[in-house]
């Protein structure tokens, strides 16, 4: 599956609590936001039961305010309902495969 856009009408539909979702938070005019897109869209490709969604924060500004992000692109994770991951700036191939596999692995009931 590829991700899915997110808007403030469809963000509490789209956001299951259970299991991995991977925010993007972009805009259109952002260069490094451009070179990350490809990144993500592979990586949503070979990862079916993640949620991959894109926030497109100049038309979304409710929701980017809402995690209070200040530069994009901003990689926000959750895992059963618990934001675990908040980092701005693109992350590589390599890097994304990685924080996919701490993502599986972690426990979020042990961290609480």
């Amino acid at each position: 599956m590829s991700h899915r856009d997110l808007t403030a009408a469809n963000f509490n539909d789209s956001i299951p609590e259970q299991g991995i979702v991977l925010l993007d938070f972009w805009a259109p005019w952002c260069g490094p936001c451009k070179m990350f897109g490809p990144t993500f869209e592979a990586a949503a490709a070979k990862h079916a039961d993640i949620v991959f969604g894109k926030i497109n924060t100049e038309e979304e500004r409710d929701l980017a305010t809402h995690f209070k992000i200040r530069s994009i692109p901003t990689l926000i994770a959750i895992k059963d309902g618990v934001m675990v991951f908040n980092q701005a700036g693109a992350l590589s191939a390599g890097q994304l495969e990685q924080l996919l596999q701490q993502l599986r692995e972690l426990d979020v009931a042990a961290q609480a």
